[in-house]
């Protein structure tokens, strides 16, 4: 058969068609089962169905590709060559379970049917076979109430009903205490759930109950929640979704059984001690439902010590085969322990960080593999989470306690429903999710929230494992707390909260408590330090920060800024004794009313200037002069506009009759930028003078430096010539004045797409290019940013655009601007600097094409700076792999 024909690949009883490298045909799980499988691994045979037949399932009219029917049923022979057992066979049934796996991880996003293969006559075949009527009808029931669920669209809060009423009637608490006969009736009572809702009786063929279930997983590729979830963390470019048909085992057998989820260190905190959950006679669904409590993994080592002797073994060859801390789920079936799956953990950006720091100094990976495989970005950018001030919270504000299943604390407004909770967000709100237990049908409001609350779950369950990989703050399973969705409130038995009231949660600590606590900012540990100092010796491109005053710059400095890519100066013109200025030189009528009320301004300009570059001591600042329009400076309300008017000392309608002759229908696209300086060149006089006095006044001092002067917004190379003769001009008169010169450099932003086309003749003038690529992307699509959100979100959910451009950087179109513009302006000046200021700086997969440009240094806000610094040693390492493979 030919390569390209092979649908399914077998894995396991001594073999093994795929391995780890291909996860992009074998999805994730796939590849892992079958390295597992190579690696000698206890793993339960079964097939994978590659993620080309679910690409051509769902392009071809939901019909399978030619031969993968013929290549199930080998897979089946495979399963019951190896199990010694039969599908469909009443006396020796073999079961099977359906799970889904894409390339990337998406827990909990797709579909699984477990039992597959029960029928009336298998479920006694077992119940012979076994001697446990109870395990064969338990099993039963779940498969009819997963099978309705995921393939026939049955709600499971119907099946969930029938169960939690027959525990009623027979008076016990716990699906497990419910017997053989109890079960058998209640299947019976699921078969006509079934049929209520579907129409149709329970399919008794398990070759048609396997057909369906594959076409479940293949349709669950496209569901709402998948295509949400794929949007949230930018998966894109996948095929679909593999399918891996595996033969059951049973942690439902009896006592002597068990089913759980461990990972191989700890994932919010990175220790290195095995941290999980289990439960005694379960199945794997009952672990994460919430539906019972389970038991920490360290507790297994007293019920069942040869188990788990052999999971701490396992756990330890796997890290050592994967070099990466692994999330394993597992069974035991009668004493013996089968690996279902293995994959790279998620983790929080704390565990990340020491987890690596600690397998370097285990040596088990290097330095360089730490930086570029175990630490995401967005793994520092958790680590800025905040934390409450206050370390006690006061007693009688604690509204309860449950598992600290996702660091980080948040402070929001109660929504106990997803969709209301993302429109609030929408809004600018700030929520706090509360639901009983989170389903993948809520990552909407999960990533819409601040943080996440539920009242059911462990350590393991949806809530907590999605909000430890984004980094949400989470308190999972708070006990303490009882729901009611009607009534929309929570109470804890004493005080009830209702939608809309405002608590805070603590993911660390695992508490709720009531109203509105301050936070504060996170601290950094050693391993931060260490792993930080690695990163920045795999980095080639240099960080700066976007910082307009001097909190920002030594909190710049703090986060490892190279320099200040932009300050901004009119984000200084703002306070109590400035401002009013500002709004003189705005109504001067000339010239020379303007420099008086230019020279307040002055000083303040100035010292500023000198605290920023004092600060900084010879490392660059970019200063941005003056660019928004004007009219931002003035008041719009009426009675604002009497109070200013009243403290200028001028008559209120003067003031009214100045802001209207401001008034522009389109101010983005106004008299903004380099334009103020033309019309207004007594502005760029003041700016220039500021800046140069301060940076003379500190040679003096001995601090010896080269400030960077920016004129924004050019078009055309004789607005940046214009605007250059000024400050050349200024600048002569400083050091005659003052008796003392400083280097200096004079550039320009470029962020319209005219001056990014014409960069060769702009180059000729300036001495280095900073891409604004908030505004460049503006003008390239022609969108408003204060506008633009209230379509962009449509765009990228109908896929008319990838991402939000305004987050992601457009490489297509805006990228392409920033390739020609650094061509051609180094091609007239070969040492020309060239760096990026815009929010793009900040975010890892524009910045990884900002590497590859070329770019000297990308700037950002402080904030994110460890996140930028991580992405171009990752970025570099990256490139320099794929070098050495090629």
């Amino acid at each position: 058969m030919h390569a390209r024909n092979k649908y399914v690949y077998l894995f396991g009883g001594g073999k093994a068609d795929g391995d780890q490298s291909m996860k992009e045909l074998l999805g994730g799980k796939g590849a892992n089962l079958a390295e597992m499988s190579k690696i000698g691994l206890p793993v339960p045979a079964g097939f994978t169905i590659t993620t080309e037949s679910c690409a051509w399932y769902n392009d071809n009219d939901h019909q399978w590709p030619e031969h993968l029917h013929d290549q199930v049923l080998d897979g089946i022979v495979h399963l019951e060559e190896n199990m010694g057992a039969r599908f469909g066979d009443a006396k020796n049934p073999l079961l099977v379970s359906v799970r889904s796996g894409a390339k990337s991880s998406m827990p909990g996003m797709m579909d699984t049917v477990l039992n597959l293969g029960m029928n009336d006559q298998v479920v006694e075949g077992l119940a012979k076979k076994t001697k446990n009527e109870r395990f064969a009808f338990d099993s039963y029931r779940r498969f009819i109430d997963m099978f309705g669920d995921v393939v026939m669209g049955v709600d499971h809060e119907h099946f969930e009903e029938c169960i939690h009423n027959m525990k009623s009637e027979v008076d016990v608490k716990l699906d497990s205490d419910l017997d053989g006969e109890q079960l058998r009736d209640l299947v019976d009572r699921y078969k006509a759930v079934y049929r209520r809702h579907t129409g149709f009786m329970f399919p008794e063929d398990p070759y048609e109950q396997l057909r369906y279930s594959i076409n479940a997983v293949f349709n669950s590729w496209n569901s709402s929640r998948a295509i949400k979830y794929r949007q949230i963390n930018r998966i894109r470019g996948l095929l679909g979704t593999a399918v891996n048909v595996q033969a059951m085992v049973y942690g439902n057998m009896g006592d002597d059984c068990a089913t759980g989820v461990l990972f191989t260190r700890n994932p919010s905190t990175g220790e290195n001690k095995l941290y999980g959950e289990y439960l005694i006679n379960a199945q794997g669904e009952d672990v994460v439902a919430g539906i019972r409590t389970p038991e920490p993994i360290t507790s297994l080592k007293k019920v069942m010590p040869d188990s788990y002797k052999e999971i701490e073994t396992i756990a330890t060859n796997l890290e050592k085969h994967y070099k990466n801390m692994q999330d394993i789920e597992f069974t035991i079936q009668s004493g013996k322990l089968f690996i279902l799956q293995t994959r790279n953990g998620k983790r929080t950006g704390q565990a990340a960080i020491r987890i690596a720091t600690d397998m370097v100094d285990e040596k088990l990976i290097t330095t360089e593999m730490a930086v570029r495989d175990l630490v995401e970005p967005q793994h520092l950018d958790q680590l800025l989470h905040p934390q409450f001030t206050d370390d006690e919270p006061i007693a009688k504000d604690i509204l309860g306690t449950g598992l600290p299943a996702s660091p980080g604390a948040a402070v929001g407004k109660v929504i106990f429903d997803a969709d209301n909770a993302e429109k609030a967000a929408a809004r600018g709100e700030s929520v706090i999710l509360v639901r009983v237990e989170t389903s993948p049908e809520d990552v909407g409001g999960m990533s819409a929230a601040k943080g996440i609350l539920t009242s059911r779950g462990g350590m393991t369950s949806h809530a907590a494992v999605v909000a430890r990989g984004w980094g949400k703050p989470c308190v999972a399973g708070c006990g303490d707390i009882i729901i009611n969705y009607k009534k929309k409130s929570f109470t804890n038995g004493k005080i009830t909260i209702k939608e809309g009231e405002w608590i805070s949660i603590d993911g660390t600590m695992g508490i709720v408590v009531k109203g509105k606590k301050e936070l504060t900012d996170p601290k950094f540990d050693d391993h931060f330090h260490k792993f930080m100092k690695w990163v920045d010796k795999f980095r080639t491109t240099k960080v700066r920060a976007n910082a307009d005053t001097p909190d920002d710059a030594a909190k710049a400095l703090e986060f490892g800024a190279e320099g200040i890519g932009l300050a901004r100066t009119e984000h200084m013109f703002f306070g109590d004794k400035r401002i009013n200025a500002v709004r003189r030189m705005i109504i001067a009528e000339t010239p020379q009313e303007r420099r008086k009320a230019l020279n307040i301004l002055l000083p303040y300009q100035r010292d500023d200037f000198l605290a920023i570059f004092r600060l900084m001591g010879n490392r660059p600042v970019t200063v941005r002069l003056l660019d928004p329009p004007l009219h931002e400076f003035l008041p719009h309300e009426d009675d604002e506009i009497i109070h200013v008017a009243h403290e200028l000392n001028i008559p209120a309608k003067v003031l009214k009759h100045k802001i209207q002759n401001l008034k522009e229908f389109n101010p983005m696209l106004g008299h903004r930028g380099c334009r103020l300086g033309i019309v207004y060149p007594e502005i760029t006089e003041m700016q220039t003078r500021a800046i140069l006095e301060a940076a003379v006044t500190l040679k003096k001092e001995g601090l010896d430096l080269t400030p960077e002067i920016m004129i924004p917004l050019i078009g055309t190379v004789e607005e940046f010539i214009d605007q250059r003769e000024v400050i050349d001009r200024v600048a002569s008169q400083i050091f005659k004045e003052m008796g003392a010169k400083v280097d200096y450099l004079v550039g320009t932003m470029i962020e319209v797409p005219r001056a990014a086309l014409t960069a060769g003749k702009i180059a000729a003038e300036a001495e280095f290019f900073s891409f604004g690529t908030n505004d460049l992307t503006q003008t390239t699509f022609a969108y408003s940013r204060d506008d633009a959100g209230k379509f962009l979100i449509h765009y990228v959910t109908h896929k008319i655009l990838p991402d939000d451009p305004f987050q992601v950087l457009d490489t297509e179109g805006v990228g392409r601007l920033v390739e020609i513009a650094t061509r051609e302006g180094r091609a007239v000046k070969p040492d020309l600097k060239v760096g990026i200021c815009g929010e793009h700086g900040g975010e890892p997969h524009s910045i990884a094409f900002f590497y590859k440009t070329g770019l000297d240094y990308v700037s950002c806000s402080p904030f994110r700076l460890p996140l930028a610094r991580l992405a171009l040693a990752q970025v570099h390492l990256k490139t320099q792999q794929q070098l050495v493979e090629a």
